[in-house]
């Protein structure tokens, strides 16, 4: 793929996570219009809306992916992977701010690729409970919960905060407010 035909896929995935995100109505004339591009040049690659937001939702656990990765969750002190894991995902949750639970109903691909990366991220979990950072008497799935609820406050209700300083409120929100005293 050309440069510039791939700078124009990037941009019409972005702005279609965008703008999906905002209304899931939304035309791909009007993702087309705002990405800059043709609208012809969006019809050539995705043919229907539906197709562009699997390529947004493909994107995203491209993404999510790359970040469990780079955290590397199993290898790295507990602390320092749960940091570098919410440093990575709070951008994420940033450029591409579709709701999963939506891709998770239109798409068992992405569902099932979505419950692979879910499970890493709570085996993890279940690591650093296990390691006594994180108390092992909480009811099941709620220290995830809660992981989950402060990457989407500190990404989209504090839109001007760093990543760097994200993971810094979010890590220690979770281990002081979660935490082991």
């Amino acid at each position: 793929m050309r440069a510039d035909a791939a700078r124009n896929i990037d941009a019409v995935l972005r702005t279609g996570a965008r703008l999906l995100a905002e209304d899931p109505a939304t035309s791909i004339a009007t993702i087309a219009a705002e990405a800059g591009v043709d609208r012809r040049t969006v019809y050539r690659r995705f043919t229907t809306r539906e197709a562009l937001l699997a390529a947004v939702f493909q994107a995203k656990l491209d993404s999510a992916e790359r970040v469990l990765d780079d955290a590397r969750l199993v290898e790295a002190p507990v602390a320092v992977a749960l940091h570098r894991y919410v440093e990575g995902i709070v951008p994420v949750s940033r450029e591409w701010p579709v709701d999963v639970r939506r891709m998770m109903r239109a798409d068992p691909e992405a569902h099932a690729r979505r419950e692979q990366q879910s499970h890493r991220l709570d085996v993890f979990l279940q690591r650093a409970a296990d390691d006594g950072l994180l108390r092992a008497d909480m009811p099941p799935g709620w220290t995830r919960a809660v992981l989950d609820q402060l990457v989407d406050s500190v990404a989209h209700a504090f839109p001007r905060v760093e990543p760097p300083q994200a993971a810094d409120l979010v890590v220690d929100t979770l281990l002081v407010g979660v935490g082991r005293r």
